[in-house]
């Protein structure tokens, strides 16, 4: 007795299903771009303008994670503060931090990291990820996925 079965095709069954797989990559992607286009859009007006034309140029010449680092996003904190209000891709939006994000959020902060590597003192992603991970309490197999996907698409692109 054979695994084929002549009379049924099971072809039909696995285009529908590439078919409904294809629609939500597509849906997720056309999100993604939608955030893309907004993305940070409230720091280029009040009252988080004022506070970023301040302390961009100083954040700069820091190592991300810094004790300097840290004690300029205490001077911040009325700007950052209404930043996370605004913007869910950063874990102070939600009461639970990380646990309160999407997966929209989780790959559009994984990108806000990445973008924000290259602008600071010896940026890099991996030292942010590790950073932020310690921060933000995210769990190593998560942080792993995060270099992985570092390594096998950015770094590769860069």
């Amino acid at each position: 007795m054979g695994i084929t079965n002549k009379r049924y095709s099971s072809k039909p069954e696995t285009l529908e299903h590439i078919e409904n797989v294809s629609k939500a990559i597509t849906e997720i992607c056309a999100h993604l771009v939608k955030r893309a286009e907004k993305h940070d859009a409230s720091k280029l007006k009040a009252p988080e303008l004022k506070y970023f034309n301040k302390y961009t140029p100083l954040l700069k010449k820091m190592e991300y994670g810094s004790e300097g680092y840290k004690k300029s996003l205490e001077e911040l904190k009325p700007a950052l503060d209404h930043h996370y209000r605004n913007n869910s891709h950063h874990p102070e939006h939600y009461r639970y931090g990380v646990d309160g994000m999407n997966l929209m959020d989780i790959i559009e902060m994984f990108c806000d990291w990445q973008a924000a590597s290259k602008r600071t003192k010896n940026g890099s992603m991996l030292n942010s990820i590790n950073v932020s991970c310690k921060r933000f309490f995210i769990d190593n197999q998560l942080r792993q996925i995060f270099i992985n996907t570092y390594r096998d698409i950015i770094q590769k692109g860069e």
